[in-house]
């Protein structure tokens, strides 16, 4: 039960029913999951006399459900999911009867330094100084100590929590097993001075705070960012949905602080506010067009990706990791970019009826390829980190009770991954396409991972009969796209037939032109007789 993790404990009156069999069962998928069972009594006794029929074939367990996710109003829902999903692994007759948070989030108490205080200058008598320069003496000796405690030059190394005055007390009272203070001390907190008046929230609590107002900081500048780019009506439209946000995110700053702190927060909340309009706008770099809604849409993207990829994997112990997820994670990586290396590759070669081979790809660009192919694929990610997200905050259609949640999951995915694969095949297409256009304007075409298609004046050196060209007649006084030769053959591209022309690397000899415009001098009337 000690590696047991978990983000939510509710305490469950979970109703069994059956024979005593039934009974030690449930005990044990209780213990098994690592929920800790309170108490059990019959059904009618107990805390539910008065409350529920006797029955005496119905057991009571007050069982602590843990479970990973987000605090919020479903949590209890999420517990009682939780119970049934048992009640139907276990084959188990088993009802969640009532779920009640355990709320156990911590106090932020302030931490304090203790010093010691040997080094101050001892109070003055009665009768206070009369010249101003022992006065002046005695202030200067007291900001040189005060200084040195500031500096930490005067702690003892002892660190306690709570009120200042509590802190004090801890600080100069005997630990039992301890040692009692030598000297004096006094305390001085951890980072500036301690303000009273402002009373922290609880940790969780407030990390919920301030990761609302992130949201609304970031809803109001990409509505900020739309409406730089609209005209009209649109503009204040989306201007008056950036300023909703704005006092969206300020009433929720307001709050940040249990007591205190409102006005300081209000301030900070503004300046960060101001911050993201000017940096979205592009000022911080003297650029004039700022972030787009689609680099800001992408930007929240990859970090919904990872975030949502965490909260699936989070959940996953080391040795589950160390046992099969890495090696099969890693596997599963290497293998996909071997095998993908040439993927890119094969649909580019394929539009210009060629084989991979014939393009004699550098490993080291099939290996960019792989990566481009992955990033492209990348994109399928965001689906199961939408599902660990909708996990984490309980939605009602990823319960582990919902039937229909799996099958969704599965058509989204696909269609998610067949998208992916459509992306990968276009740019394949915009490549051809670019290499084509390149062709018919007769100028240089744009590489492709390491295919670098060149003009090339083809001579050969056999007569015309012993040429054995295949895709159609070549035509030395014209240049061809020339795709280099790969296994002794050379692979050109005839654009008026739009066929792959090829042919023997000893054959032909291949004589770098400027671009497709030139007009190569050598003819078939140059070679030997013969043939």
């Amino acid at each position: 039960m000690l590696g047991k993790r978990y983000d939510q404990r509710v305490l469950v009156l979970v109703e069994v029913r059956g024979e005593q069999r039934d009974w030690d069962e449930a005990e044990r998928v209780f213990d098994q999951r690592g929920w800790p069972v309170v108490t059990g009594f019959t059904r009618g006794e107990g805390a539910s006399r008065g409350v529920l029929r006797e029955a005496p074939s119905a057991r009571l367990y007050s069982v602590e459900v843990r479970f990973f996710g987000a605090r919020n109003r479903r949590t209890e829902r999420a517990a009682a999911w939780r119970v049934e999903q048992l009640a139907r692994s276990a084959g188990l007759e088993m009802y969640a009867r009532r779920c009640e948070l355990v709320d156990r989030d911590r106090e932020q108490l302030t931490g304090w330094r203790a010093h010691t205080v040997d080094h101050r200058p001892p109070r003055a008598p009665a009768p206070r100084p009369r010249t101003w320069m022992a006065r002046l003496s005695r202030a200067a000796a007291v900001s040189r100590a005060r200084i040195s405690e500031r500096c930490g030059y005067r702690d003892t190394g002892m660190v306690v929590t709570g009120t200042a005055s509590e802190a004090r007390r801890l600080s100069r009272m005997n630990l039992p097993g301890g040692s009692a203070p030598g000297t004096a001390v006094d305390v001085r907190p951890f980072y500036g001075r301690e303000r009273r008046h402002i009373v922290p929230r609880r940790e969780e609590d407030g990390l919920r705070r301030a990761y609302l107002v992130v949201a609304w900081l970031l809803a109001m500048t990409f509505c900020a960012a739309v409406a730089r780019q609209q005209s009209g009506v649109w503009v204040w439209g989306w201007t008056g949905a950036a300023a909703l946000c704005f006092v969206g995110g300020a009433r929720s700053a307001y709050g940040m602080f249990a007591a205190g702190g409102r006005v300081a927060s209000l301030l900070m909340f503004g300046a960060v506010a101001g911050y993201f309009l000017v940096v979205s706008n592009g000022a911080d770099l003297g650029d004039d067009r700022g972030w787009t809604p689609m680099q800001m849409l992408s930007i929240f993207a990859v970090t919904a990706t990872i975030g949502g990829i965490w909260l699936l994997v989070r959940q996953w112990t080391w040795g589950e990791w160390l046992a099969w997820a890495a090696p099969l994670v890693f596997t599963a990586a290497v293998s996909f970019v071997v095998a993908s290396g040439s993927v890119l590759h094969a649909l580019y070669a394929d539009s210009f009826g060629v084989t991979p081979d014939d393009l004699d790809v550098p490993g080291i660009w099939q290996a960019a390829s792989a990566l481009k192919l992955l990033s492209l694929l990348s994109y399928a990610l965001f689906v199961p980190a939408l599902w660990g997200i909708a996990k984490h905050v309980h939605a009602p259609f990823v319960s582990p009770v919902e039937r229909l949640g799996v099958p969704l999951y599965v058509c989204t995915q696909l269609t998610v991954v067949v998208v992916c694969g459509l992306g990968a095949l276009d740019s394949a297409r915009e490549a051809v396409e670019d290499f084509r256009t390149a062709a018919v304007r007769k100028t240089a075409p744009p590489s492709y991972f390491g295919v670098e298609p060149e003009w090339m004046c083809v001579e050969p050196t056999v007569p015309a009969a012993k040429l054995g060209s295949r895709g159609g007649v070549l035509k030395p006084e014209h240049p061809y796209l020339s795709f280099g030769e790969a296994g002794g053959t050379v692979s050109l591209w005839d654009e008026p037939a739009g066929t792959a022309l090829q042919m023997p690397a000893e054959q032909v000899r291949l004589v770098p032109a400027a671009d497709g415009q030139v007009q190569c001098t050598f003819s078939y009337g140059t070679l030997p007789k013969g043939g």
